[in-house]
């Protein structure tokens, strides 16, 4: 049996093994993430085969507080389990394509990525979490290679034209699973392995070497950073990391719009206040955007112009306010001609709904 001295005994070995083999992790991982950082800094993103079109002058509205179209890398959110952002070495890594349904199986080192013809699109990303309203959403120029052209080259075929497979699981370096309709990745959108994000190597935070983006999907059904490994597999057969946690197995993103400014509780003199924000629906586009002061009509807003069907759009609403409290609430018609929704829901199991409302005080 243990008794006290013994127990503090095998304590004190178990801490001092402990220690050492921290501080040997600690070691090895310093020298990791220094190679990690090398290989990023020698990375020169080469020229994408199908470049992005211009951004339209007319999508950047002129109103200050209004996001702007691009969001910029430090400030595009980020929403992981990662405690720890991963460092992975580009020289070292590597990603498998497996599964149901593939005739060939694939494996690509980064170099070879890099080598294939590469698209670059503006597409908006928006995190299933984001409450009506809410800053888990950005806009970004993404570079990489189409995953379709992958899964094809290995043989895959989307259930619509009888393959096996339904679902694709990307795995992270850390563990994470990811679960993306096999059908949404090969209808023809810009789903990609993504490799550059705003004219620069993918930012540590953001998945470098690689991460998976497809239009159209909440973040969690779609956007794996630090992506290894690319396994076909059936809904039926597997749940991904958040689907065991009761999120829904698919997540097309919902027709939102937000006001950006005023700001909720501010205090604007009175006259004309350029009420704005941004709508977005992505792979659907936004048709329409719509105000409402207090219990009054719906105004149309002016639109800013929509540089794809894959991004977010700007608008904004010239508004003679009077002084007093007021509510002022917007929604989105998109492009398939469907407003969202008043009915509120919280994020659970497939993203927020409702109309974003702010309440100013007029001076």
């Amino acid at each position: 049996g243990w008794d006290r001295r013994g127990f503090l005994v095998a304590a004190a070995a178990a801490a001092a093994a402990s220690t050492a083999a921290g501080a040997l992790g600690r070691t090895l991982n310093s020298r990791n993430a220094q190679d990690a950082i090398a290989s990023r800094d020698a990375v020169r993103l080469p020229a994408p085969a199908s470049p992005a079109k211009p951004i339209p002058a007319g999508a950047q509205l002129r109103v200050p507080g209004l996001s702007p179209f691009t969001t910029p890398n430090d400030r595009f959110y980020r929403v992981d389990t990662a405690l720890v952002v991963p460092k992975v070495d580009a020289n070292t890594w590597r990603l498998r394509l497996h599964g149901l349904g593939v005739r060939k199986e694939l494996e690509f080192t980064y170099r070879e990525l890099l080598e294939r013809p590469l698209i670059e699109r503006e597409i908006t990303l928006c995190c299933v979490s984001n409450e009506v309203g809410g800053p888990y959403i950005g806009n970004a120029r993404w570079i990489g290679v189409r995953l379709a052209d992958l899964l094809k080259e290995a043989g895959v075929k989307p259930p619509s034209r009888g393959g096996k497979a339904d679902q694709i699981i990307a795995r992270s370096v850390d563990g994470m699973t990811l679960g993306t309709p096999v059908e949404d990745v090969m209808d023809g959108r810009d789903a990609m392995l993504v490799v550059g994000m705003n004219g620069e190597p993918l930012p540590f935070t953001h998945g470098f070497p690689v991460r998976m983006l497809v239009p159209g999907l909440y973040g969690y059904v779609s956007a794996c950073k630090w992506i290894e490994d690319i396994e076909l597999t059936t809904f039926a057969d597997f749940d991904a990391y958040w689907v065991k946690r009761k999120w829904a197995r698919k997540a097309p993103i919902k027709t939102q719009s937000r006001i950006d400014t005023p700001k909720p509780f501010g205090r604007p003199g009175a006259g004309t206040v350029m009420v704005a924000g941004v709508a977005w629906a992505q792979h659907r586009g936004i048709e329409k955007v719509e105000i409402r002061v207090d219990d009054g009509p719906w105004r149309p807003a002016q639109l800013a112009e929509q540089t794809t069907i894959d991004t977010w759009r700007q608008w904004s609403y010239p508004w003679r306010a009077t002084p007093g409290g007021h509510t002022l609430t917007v929604r989105a018609t998109d492009g398939t001609g469907e407003t969202q929704t008043e009915r509120r829901t919280g994020t659970v199991p497939d993203g927020a709904s409702g109309w974003h409302s702010v309440v100013v005080t007029v001076e």
